[in-house]
């Protein structure tokens, strides 16, 4: 079984006291957290606990920010790649599913992936949270102002393991609604 990180949408964050009432599938991806999912939740950061798992390992943000630096970033990327026809689908794919399960807030799932490693979950997650997303968040908002070409062209080269997850409104965990 492959470890996956986990993408959803909620009008509402995770607390102590409830999960969202409103759990909307977005996304997974194995044995990784791919850029995609830490742009979609770039933008308001927030640890949070999770839905699945006892630990503080989940990770909210702000829907509507994450989904435009995450558009902005494919549009970037899409001007080195007009002829890939499969770079497209991905795009379109990707863009029309985020658009159907829009909510107020992206929630990231981390559980299965920082418990690869003999590191503290929560540790991993506050460093996930205050350095790994913002790093992410400043290559990508530098390559789409036109000043990272480098870290572009790197990404164009190899856009599947960036971009190209899960997407469908039914994940390995998935909520009643």
């Amino acid at each position: 079984m492959a470890n996956r990180s986990y993408l959803y949408s909620a009008d509402s964050m995770p607390s102590e006291a409830e999960i969202p009432k409103q759990i909307r599938c977005i996304s997974q991806h194995n044995w990784d957290i791919p850029l995609a999912h830490k742009l979609m939740v770039g933008r308001g950061t927030t640890i949070v606990p999770s839905m699945i798992w006892n630990p503080p390992i989940g990770i909210a943000a702000d829907y509507a920010e994450g989904a435009a630096l995450l558009r902005e970033l494919l549009l970037a990327v899409g001007k080195g790649l007009e002829d890939d026809a499969e770079f497209a689908e991905c795009v379109a794919g990707t863009m029309a599913h985020l658009e159907k399960q829009q909510a107020k807030y992206f929630v990231l799932e981390t559980g299965e992936i920082v418990s690869m490693t003999d590191d503290d979950p929560a540790a991993s997650v506050r460093r996930l949270a205050s350095e790994d997303i913002p790093d992410a968040v400043a290559k990508a908002e530098a390559a789409i102002a036109g000043q990272n070409d480098v870290w572009l062209a790197s990404i164009r080269g190899d856009w599947q393991t960036y971009f190209a997850s899960f997407y469908s409104e039914t994940l390995y965990f998935s909520f009643p609604n």
